[in-house]
């Protein structure tokens, strides 16, 4: 093999780090590929030509097959931490050294970059216990991250201090000697690395936690940046896409761009949580309204997913019917995705006739076609509830992991499908009884038959479609492990019927039935739905859902219709989300823990407040967690302080100074850098947008408003107004561009918050034909218009009030939290000092208790409670030291003499 290294490489580094640590019998070629008269694309570019004469060009391809050559297969772990690096970590490593290489900005704004993302390195390393990403040994993920890092970082010192178990990670990494002795080549690298990106400055793409300054921006900008941008400027209302008629019913335009949306059908009994509404439907609803404002023609519809089991147990527990209950509870979601402003074009359930018709006929096609076989199935029942048990109706230990708490259907600790009957010390839920194996006979979906349909299918839609990175793993996992038959019928009564003699008394299994729902709830909407859901050459069709339930979108679903083979739109785009937490634990309805949909029209917290935070958070690339003291922080600095001081400022003055008359406005310079600054970055908001990064997207906006506050702040209007004619007229300049960026704001944040976007549209007057998002930042309220009445668009949260409300939904953990005039607990030095399992439960005390001191002194919550916290994190810290056979640092100021 022969590994030819272009100079200034960054990636070279993993990449020979890698070689040297498999070792791979590889020749490396410093210097670029001089025997070749092609020339490669940028400096980044390396390549690995093996001895049969194929090429690969991908870094992390060439660190993985180096692993392989050795016989270290990829695991799921490693393959996941390098899709991260790829995805996440790459794009943001090239922002930050663009900063500190190009801008010459100073290591710890570099470092700034990356800050969330080194936050998610440190949260593992520390909750895995293990000493490297996946395991207690180097593996080729280990290799490839720090050789993205490594460029920025340089040394543990640059790691910011409060990740400890990141430095001493970063540190062995570095001290390695694979990593050490590639490391000898990265200055020459950085040198040529620099000039390359003078030249071709890499997108923004990372999130953005801190505005940036004046000058960073200003010197990215070229004339042409400026020109295009004054040029859409002054076409005004005419940049901006006409208004599109609704139409009722939604149907598909030949020659237009027709998108169809599912959020994923919430099972009807359980009262969606803050995690369920940001992982589907507010994600979806986001995406819908983009695509609205962008006039393409769009159908976004969901509902409740009925039948099953659990219906069947819930409406007996309460006395009534299973429609009687589904009546009930389909109004309670109705309730709370209209009171989130969840705009649905059609909301519905799959306990329907379409529904019997559509499912049946699918199966029917399917039987014909002989994608169906039958065959004995040992399924536990319950003799004392005298009835067989759904997968989720029992309770056991995982069979892979041991989880002590794994459903009949998946292990929601390690992620796995379980078979019930694979279950030790199987439990049934509702009385606790141990169920008994029995065989039935079921028919199943002949998967293996169908696997080559399937895998040519993803092949074209994975190259083709937009896929997150977890749903294209975890498609990729059930495709590598071989797929099997699976079941698609049950022993229950309700649900939708079996049309087949011999299995009368049965129902179709919920994973087979519930996502047809998605087409007999617009059938329900119109009885045209089949130019949706069979047009595949016209309809673009995004599925929105949680990472648990991917393979059934992936796999399952598409095969049932693949081998129906009538024509069916078939996924083209599939979103899927991380989970999201509820401070240091997991939502629960039984233990009064987390905000559920019902619960949050009651806190007083405005529901656009709610969504824009869920989507600030939204777990896109990584599990996130929701926190009252950030929700606070985020509230009273992105919302009040920063967007809605910039726009409450904008129309104020319109109103004050200019007699409600937007005034004239003479552009200088200045003003068009800012113009071509907000095109910019609302041209990365629809890149973002088109590309479901919807949190990303969410951030520009944020940015915009950053901007214009520097903008008011430094040509200060209220000074200038008072000067001569030349201050006045250039008051009257500041304030009319200020406030065409809010009308700009105001479109850019209708699919986040639509109730403060339509607030911000009704202060300041902007026409319905003038609501339209276009390319840039245009004049759409010119000189003469007239706003109305200017007032606050966000209210103050307090701490007391947070507190408060974390109390009421903290149920055991909120009592878990001393009273501030509690006094530290004593340590606990029961345990023997080198107990790797009470060191690993104290690191991650001590990351999660550091975490909430931080995040309660930014939101400036009383002092008492604040050092309180603080007792508490030292206390740990005590403990740690004592798990680890230290001694106790003695916090200062408090040393002996």
């Amino acid at each position: 093999m022969r590994l030819r290294v272009p100079p200034g490489a960054p990636a070279a580094l993993k990449v020979l780090a890698a070689a040297a640590a498999a070792p791979a019998p590889v020749r490396p070629h410093l210097g670029g590929p001089a025997e070749r008269p092609r020339a490669l694309p940028s400096p980044l570019g390396l390549e690995l030509e093996l001895d049969n004469g194929t090429v690969l060009f991908s870094p992390n391809a060439i660190c993985q097959y180096f692993y392989l050559c050795r016989g270290q297969e990829p695991t799921d772990l490693t393959t996941q931490w390098l899709e991260w690096e790829a995805t996440e970590l790459q794009p943001a490593v090239a922002a930050a050294l663009y900063l500190r290489l190009v801008q010459g900005r100073a290591g710890p704004d570099a470092v700034a970059v990356l800050q969330h993302l080194l936050a998610h390195l440190e949260q593992h390393l520390a909750r895995s216990g293990t000493t490297h990403l996946a395991g207690d040994a180097a593996s080729v993920a280990d290799v490839v991250v720090w050789g993205s890092l490594f460029p920025v970082l340089q040394d543990e010192t640059s790691v910011p201090s409060e990740l400890q178990v990141l430095r001493s990670w970063f540190r062995a990494m570095s001290l390695w000697e694979p990593c050490r002795d590639a490391a000898a080549l990265l200055p020459e690298a950085l040198r040529e690395l620099r000039d390359h990106l003078a030249q071709h400055p890499p997108a923004q793409l990372g999130p953005r936690h801190e505005p940036q300054d004046e000058e960073g921006p200003e010197r990215m900008l070229t004339d042409d940046d400026i020109a295009a941008a004054v040029d859409i400027w002054a076409r005004g209302p005419a940049a901006l896409p006409p208004p599109r008629q609704p139409q009722t019913p939604v149907l598909p335009v030949e020659g237009e761009r027709n998108v169809l949306i599912t959020s994923a059908l919430p099972y009807v009994n359980n009262v969606p949580h803050l995690g369920n509404i940001i992982g589907c439907v507010l994600s979806a609803d986001t995406f819908a309204r983009y695509c609205r404002l962008r006039n393409w023609n769009t159908l976004f519809v969901c509902g409740t997913d009925e039948y099953g089991t659990a219906t069947e147990t819930r409406a007996l527990e309460e006395g009534l019917s299973p429609q009687e209950l589904c009546d009930r509870y389909h109004a309670v979601h109705a309730d709370i995705y209209a009171w989130f402003r969840i705009s649905f074009d059609h909301f519905g359930r799959t306990t329907t006739p379409q529904q019997t018709r559509i499912a049946q006929d699918i199966f029917q096609r399917l039987l014909a076609r002989g994608f169906l076989l039958q065959d004995t199935l040992e399924q536990l029942r319950c003799e004392s509830c005298g009835r067989y048990l759904a997968d989720r109706f029992v309770e056991g230990t995982c069979p892979f992991c041991g989880y002590a708490e794994a459903r009949g259907d998946q292990c929601d600790k390690c992620g796995k499908l379980i078979n019930a009957v694979e279950l030790k010390n199987p439990q049934c839920k509702v009385c606790r009884g141990t169920p008994v194996v029995t065989p039935t006979q079921h028919l199943f979906l002949d998967l293996p038959k169908l696997e080559g349909r399937l895998e040519a299918w993803l092949e074209c839609t994975l190259a083709t479609g937009d896929w997150t990175a977890n749903a294209r793993h975890i498609t990729r996992t059930w495709l590598r492990d071989g797929l099997k038959p699976r079941c698609i019928t049950r022993d229950l009564t309700w649900g939708t019927p079996v049309p087949l003699d011999g299995f009368r008394d049965k129902v179709f299994y919920v994973w087979f039935d519930a996502p047809i729902g998605y087409l007999s709830i617009t059938a329900n909407y119109t009885d045209q739905w089949e130019r949706w859901w069979k047009n595949p050459q016209q309809v673009e069709l995004y599925n929105f859902m949680a990472k648990d339930n991917v393979p059934f979108h992936s796999v399952v679903f598409p095969s049932s219709l693949l081998g129906a083979d009538d024509n069916y739109t078939l996924v083209k785009h599939l979103i899927a989300t991380e989970y999201l937490n509820y401070e240091d634990g997991k939502f629960s309805k039984s233990r009064g823990v987390g905000v559920f949909g019902d619960m949050a029209k009651d806190t007083g917290i405005p529901a656009d407040v709610w969504r824009f935070y869920l989507l600030y958070l939204r777990p896109e690339g990584q599990d996130s967690a929701f926190s009252w003291a950030d929700l606070l922080l985020k509230n009273n600095s992105e919302l009040l302080n920063n967007l809605g001081n910039f726009i409450n400022r904008a129309g104020m003055f319109v109103c004050k100074f200019f007699a409600g008359a937007v005034p004239a406005m003479v552009l200088t310079a200045e003003d068009q850098r800012l113009l071509a600054r907000v095109t910019l970055e609302m041209r990365q908001y629809h890149q973002l947008m088109e590309k479901v990064r919807i949190r990303d997207a969410l951030r520009c906006v944020l940015s915009i408003s950053r901007h214009g506050n520097q903008y008011i702040q430094v040509n200060e209007p209220w000074k200038r107004i008072k000067g001569d004619e030349r201050d006045r007229q250039r008051a009257g300049t500041v304030t009319g561009v200020a406030v065409n960026v809010a009308a700009a704001l105001a479109a850019l944040l209708q699919p986040f918050v639509p109730g403060v976007s339509a607030a911000i549209q009704g202060q300041l007057r902007i026409p319905p034909e003038r609501c339209g998002l276009g390319p840039g930042l245009t004049c759409t309220l010119p000189a003469g218009h007239r706003v109305g009445t200017v007032s606050p668009l966000f209210q103050k949260l307090e701490p007391e009030q947070v507190e408060a409300l974390r109390q009421r939904f903290g149920g055991g953990q909120a009592k878990q939290t001393p009273p501030p005039s509690a006094p530290p607990p004593a340590p606990n030095t029961s345990a023997a000092p080198g107990d790797p399992k009470v060191i690993q439960e104290l690191t991650e005390q001590v990351a999660k208790q550091g975490n909430l001191v931080r995040q309660l002194k930014a939101a400036q919550v009383e002092k008492a409670q604040v050092d309180a916290q603080v007792a508490k994190l030292l206390e740990l810290k005590q403990q740690l030291a004592l798990a680890e056979g230290r001694s106790p640092e003695i916090p200062k100021g408090k040393r002996k003499k």
